[in-house]
């Protein structure tokens, strides 16, 4: 069983994630920029890396 913090942690992770992730498609899918500065490619695989990485972050904490 998950501790409090723990649990908070991960779901704060996995929601945050998620959000990224959801977002991206958004704005890969109506051809918009993901960031300023960079090229469309780069911040979308970025976003992609990290929005992975805190929803598998999350998901392992809730384990």
């Amino acid at each position: 069983m998950e501790s409090g913090p723990e649990a908070f942690a991960g779901v704060a992770f996995a929601l945050f994630g998620a959000g990224l992730l959801v977002w991206t498609g958004v704005c890969v899918r109506s051809g918009e920029r993901v960031a300023d500065g960079v090229s469309r490619s780069t911040g979308a695989a970025l976003t992609l890396l990290f929005g992975t990485l805190f929803l598998v972050t999350g998901c392992w904490l809730l384990l």
